[in-house]
C-alpha cells in the first residue's frame, strides 16, 4: 500500500513551471487576504505560472495568473495547492 502524495504548493514549483491550482487553504487565510486572492484571479482550477523567486530563498515570489503578476510572500504560497 502506498501513502498518499503530500500536496504540492506554489512553493515547490521552479521558476518558469506552469501548474494548475487545485485548492486554497482559504481556513489558513484571513477573511479579507482569501478574498483579495479571489479577486488578483486565484481560484481553484486556474493556471499559474512561477515567474521569479527572490534571491536566497526570501520573499516574494512573482506569480502569473491570467494576465497579472502578482508578488507572493512564501507562507501565503504555501496554502495553495497546485497539479502539474
Amino acid at each position: 500500500m502506498s501513502s498518499p502524495a503530500t500536496p504540492r504548493t506554489i512553493n515547490a514549483l521552479a521558476a518558469g513551471e506552469v501548474a494548475l491550482i487545485a485548492a486554497i487553504d482559504r481556513a489558513g487565510l484571513a477573511p479579507e487576504t482569501a478574498q483579495r486572492l479571489c479577486e488578483l484571479g486565484f481560484d481553484e482550477g486556474v493556471d499559474v505560472e512561477i515567474l521569479h523567486r527572490a534571491p536566497f530563498g526570501g520573499d516574494p515570489i512573482a506569480v502569473r495568473v491570467g494576465n497579472m503578476v502578482v508578488a507572493l510572500r512564501r507562507d501565503m504560497a504555501a496554502l495553495i495547492e497546485v497539479a502539474a
